[in-house]
């Protein structure tokens, strides 16, 4: 037979005997979303890119400074504690050292994966955050598409402020529980909510109700007020759920959060936090009592079931753990930065809000939104369009993301710029609030 042949005839048999397949109705069907999708500009691709230090990166060549990246204290581009973190590895034998820098777990957290850098970080965390526990998953997604389904059931309630994010919201629908979004920031609004479902609610029922909300709201860059939602869920018997993803390692004194400069850590029950953004690592986790945490390692699908963090990648927080506490003049510094930003696009005439080192501006529309993110490109400004789903329809935007290793001078130039470009574009920009 030809197949036995040679190597060669092999393959180009192979050749002539393929045949595109026929298109079925599911690739005919995805291919007319897609153009839909793109004529409403919110089809999306994946790029490269290569980091470059001091909040720069490349792409095909070219080099931006980054505006849209979530390493908010420089940590992950931070050469000289690389450095440090592989000195140890580079001093002794690596076998000796796979529980530290190994690159595979080899298993669920359940089986044989949980290694021992997880018990010293979850340790760790406990005493950070004076929590009975603490339960690391392996991603911001992973633990809050996991909390809920695991401990809401039928019959309870979730109240969510409506801005929460897309892995809150995933969470929320893939649990049994009933769910109400209340709008933004409207306390009044969730407290009618809460009277409402706790006078109709029977006792019998042992109906539970979670209030969830981020602490510094990811599109929009603003802030909850916890204290207020810790009286509710004291007044009204709920349990509050905070997700800090983008306040822990930039706010409170120590480090740890919104919770923790607002003095309500001790609260919150389930108080979430990830490890991708101003920690520079991967993962994410909760600190909360002991019965949740109990409870949690039984039932929570998205811990159980998948493969654990390497030891490489817990080892790392461990070593950034005590740096992420020291670090008040990087938190402060970015805190003037995000102030000074925003005056200065307010005093060119454009729509921002936030009171974090997240920074809209809002442009509305979605085509013309990624013209002036493609334009400012060109200017070597990398700024990501935000654009629906991710943000309500009508307001996308720019979304400009700060951190510690920037300085005044990249950034003072940015407001005309922006500006500038609307109106060379003929973009109206959004009347300021």
């Amino acid at each position: 037979m030809i197949i036995g042949k040679s190597n060669k005839i092999y393959v180009q048999t192979i050749c002539r005997m393929t045949v595109k397949p026929t298109e079925g109705p599911l690739t005919s069907r995805l291919a007319e979303q897609l153009q839909e999708l793109s004529q409403q500009g919110v089809q999306r691709q994946l790029l490269t890119f290569f980091p470059q230090g001091s909040a720069c990166l490349q792409h095909q060549n070219s080099t931006y400074l980054n505006l849209a990246g979530n390493d908010y204290l420089g940590l992950a581009s931070n050469l000289s504690l690389l450095q440090r973190f592989y000195a140890h590895l580079e001093q002794e034998d690596l076998s000796n050292n796979l529980s530290l820098y190994g690159l595979g777990s080899g298993a669920s957290r359940l089986m044989t994966g949980n290694h021992d850098q997880y018990a010293r970080l979850e340790e760790r965390l406990t005493r950070y955050y004076h929590k009975d526990k603490a339960l690391i998953f392996n991603s911001g997604y992973h633990i809050n598409i996991g909390l809920l389904p695991a401990l809401a059931r039928k019959g309870d309630l979730i109240l969510a402020d409506k801005l929460c994010h897309a892995s809150l919201i995933d969470g929320m629908r893939l649990s049994e529980a009933r769910m109400i979004r209340f709008p933004h920031l409207d306390y009044d609004r969730l407290e009618q909510l809460l009277k409402k479902h706790n006078s109709t609610a029977k006792p019998c029922k042992q109906q539970a109700v979670f209030i969830v909300t981020e602490s510094i709201f990811s599109m929009d860059g603003d802030c909850a007020d916890l204290s207020t939602l810790v009286r509710l869920k004291e007044q009204y018997g709920a349990t509050l759920y905070v997700d800090e993803a983008h306040a822990v390692g930039v706010r409170g004194r120590c480090g740890s959060g919104l919770a923790e400069e607002q003095q309500v850590i001790d609260q919150i029950d389930l108080l979430v936090g990830t490890f991708g953004k101003a920690w520079g690592g991967q993962g994410a986790f909760v600190v909360c009592g002991e019965t949740i945490y109990k409870y949690l390692v039984t039932t929570a699908r998205s811990l159980i079931f998948t493969t654990a963090l390497p030891p490489v990648n817990i080892h790392w927080l461990n070593f950034i753990l005590p740096q992420i506490q020291t670090m008040s003049k990087e938190r402060k510094k970015l805190g003037q930065l995000g102030q000074q930003l925003r005056h200065g696009f307010q005093a060119n005439g454009l729509q921002t809000g936030g009171e974090s080192n997240i920074i809209p501006v809002i442009i509305g529309d979605e085509k013309q939104t990624l013209v002036l993110a493609e334009q400012l490109r060109q200017q070597g400004v990398w700024i990501q369009a935000v654009r629906t789903p991710t943000v309500p329809r009508g307001t996308a935007r720019l979304r400009l993301s700060l951190t510690a290793n920037m300085n005044t001078d990249q950034l003072a130039a940015l407001p005309q710029q922006i500006a500038k470009e609307l109106a060379r574009l003929k973009l109206a920009p959004s009347p300021a609030p």
